[in-house]
C-alpha cells in the first residue's frame, strides 16, 4: 500500500515553509522537502525588508498582497516565538527611500500621492528633515520619502521560524531530498519521485524558487522563470548608524542588531552562479557610500550572493496549476519572497483545504470591509465589489498561461503590473 501524506511540499525556504507551517497548523499531513539544507538559498540571502511601499510603483494586486502580507507579521512574529523560542526580529521603524537626483525626486513626490490616495502612511521629507531623522544621510539627498508602515526581520530566522513551527506542529521534514521529478495519474498529481524512491500524497505544492519552472516543465506545465543572482555585503560599526532602512535606485542598506549594516544588492538575470564579484562588489560600494558616506570607515565582515526567482512578467505564480487536480505553485517572488511569505502560505493553504477563492474571507485579505447587519443594497454591493476584487488578486497570481487565462501581466498603463522597471545592472532588491 503507498505511504500517503496529505501534501508534499517540493521546496524549504520561506515560502515552502510557511505554506507547511499554515498546513500543519489547520491538522494537515504535511512533508517538506529541501534539497539542500533548509532556508539556504535565496531566503539566506535576502535582507529581509518589509517592502510592501517601497518597492511597489503602482496599486496593482502586488501592491495588495503585500501589504496585507505586512500587516500578517506582527501577530505572526509573536506566533512563531510561542511556537519555537525563535525572535524574527521584527524591526518597524520605518524606510526612507532617498532621492538623490531631481528625477528620482520626481519620482518619489507622485508616489507619495499615490500611496496616500491609497490610504498608506508617505510623507516627503526635504533633505534637512531626512538629515533630522538619519544624519549618516550623504549631502548630496535632495529629499526623501518617509515610508513608517514599511520594516524588516531577519530573513534567515524567519524561514528557520517557519519551518521549526511546522515540525513542532507534526510537519515531516526532509532535508538532501533530491526531488527529480512529479508523479501524475490520470490527470492529477499523486507525489514525487525523489532519488530515495517515490512519495506519494493527496497534493503537491512546488515552492523550489527559481527550480519550480524545471520540475513543472517534466509534466508538461511551462511557468516561464529565470534567475536573478544578487550579490550584498555586510560591514560592521562600533556604533549604530541607523535606525531605518535607506532606499534608493541601485541600493539599500539596512541596520541589523550590534552595528551591523546590511548592503545589496547587483542584478544579475540569468545567471545560476553564485559567485560574488569584484565589479559588483565595488559599484554597489560606491552608490552605498554615495547614499552614506559614513560607512567607508565601517569594518568589512562578508560578501555574499542570492538567486532570485523571477518571472516573465514580474508577478508570481500562486495557486492551482490548471492542467492537474492537487497541484499548486507558488513560485517567482523574486525580491519580495520574504514579505509575501505570510500571505502565500495561507493562500496555498486555502487552496488545498477549501478549493480557493470560495474558502478566502476577502475583508481580511484586502482590508477592505464588506457590509454587515441590515443587507442593504450598498452592502451587498460593496460585499460583491471586494470579492471581484479578490479573484482579481488570484488571477493576477494564477499559474494558468493558457489562451483563456485572466492572468493579467505587465502592460503599458495597466495597473495590475508588476515591481517596476526593467532590469538594471544594479538595483535595489532583496
Amino acid at each position: 500500500m503507498k505511504h500517503m501524506n496529505d501534501v508534499i511540499i517540493v521546496g524549504g525556504g520561506v515560502i515552502g515553509s510557511s505554506i507547511a507551517y499554515n498546513l500543519a497548523k489547520r491538522g494537515q499531513s504535511v512533508m517538506l522537502l529541501e534539497r539542500g539544507r533548509l532556508g539556504m538559498e535565496a531566503s539566506a540571502a535576502a535582507a529581509g525588508m518589509l517592502g510592501a511601499q517601497s518597492e511597489m510603483e503602482d496599486t496593482g494586486p502586488l501592491f495588495q498582497w503585500a501589504r496585507q502580507s505586512r500587516a500578517m507579521f506582527p501577530q505572526l512574529s509573536e506566533d512563531l516565538n510561542a511556537l519555537t523560542g525563535i525572535d524574527i526580529g521584527l524591526v518597524r521603524e520605518g524606510l526612507l527611500n532617498v532621492a538623490l537626483s531631481d528625477v528620482q525626486e520626481q519620482e518619489l513626490r507622485a508616489r507619495e500621492k499615490l500611496q496616500r490616495a491609497a490610504g498608506e502612511q508617505a510623507e516627503w521629507l526635504s533633505a534637512a528633515a531626512a538629515a533630522k531623522l538619519e544624519p549618516a544621510l550623504s549631502g548630496a539627498t535632495r529629499g526623501a520619502l518617509y515610508l513608517q508602515g514599511d520594516g524588516q526581520v531577519e530573513a534567515p530566522l524567519l524561514a528557520a521560524a517557519f519551518a521549526q513551527a511546522a515540525r513542532v506542529l507534526g510537519a515531516k521534514v526532509q532535508e538532501f531530498a533530491q526531488v527529480q521529478g512529479l508523479l501524475t495519474e490520470r490527470g492529477r498529481a499523486v507525489g514525487v519521485m525523489t532519488s530515495e524512491g517515490p512519495l506519494y500524497s493527496d497534493h503537491v505544492v512546488v515552492a523550489a524558487g527559481t527550480w519550480s519552472g524545471q520540475l513543472m516543465a517534466g509534466i508538461g506545465v511551462d511557468l516561464p522563470m529565470y534567475p536573478v543572482k544578487g550579490e550584498c555585503f555586510s560591514v560592521l560599526t562600533t556604533k549604530p548608524l541607523l535606525r531605518k532602512t535607506l532606499f534608493t535606485t541601485g541600493c539599500y542598506i539596512v541596520p541589523k542588531a550590534g552595528g551591523r549594516l546590511l548592503v545589496g544588492a547587483t542584478v544579475v538575470p540569468n545567471s545560476y552562479d553564485r559567485k560574488v564579484s569584484l565589479a559588483g562588489l565595488a559599484e554597489l560600494m560606491d552608490r552605498a557610500r554615495l547614499l552614506m558616506p559614513a560607512l567607508g570607515e565601517a569594518e568589512w565582515e562578508k560578501a555574499w550572493s542570492g538567486l532570485r526567482p523571477q518571472t516573465t512578467d514580474g508577478l508570481p505564480y500562486i495557486g492551482k496549476v490548471p492542467a492537474y487536480d492537487g497541484l499548486y505553485a507558488a513560485c517567482g517572488h523574486y525580491r519580495n519572497g520574504i514579505l509575501l511569505s505570510p500571505v502565500t502560505g495561507k493562500v496555498i493553504a486555502d487552496f488545498v483545504l477549501g478549493g480557493g477563492e470560495d474558502s478566502f474571507q476577502p475583508e481580511l485579505e484586502l482590508g477592505l470591509e464588506i457590509g454587515s447587519g441590515t443587507g442593504s443594497e450598498a452592502e451587498t454591493q460593496s460585499g460583491s465589489q471586494t470579492f471581484s476584487a479578490m479573484e482579481s488578486l488570484l488571477d493576477a497570481f494564477s499559474p494558468d498561461l493558457s489562451g483563456e487565462s485572466k492572468r493579467i501581466g505587465r502592460r503599458e498603463g495597466n495597473l495590475f503590473s508588476a515591481t517596476g522597471k526593467e532590469l538594471h545592472s544594479i538595483e535595489a532588491a532583496h
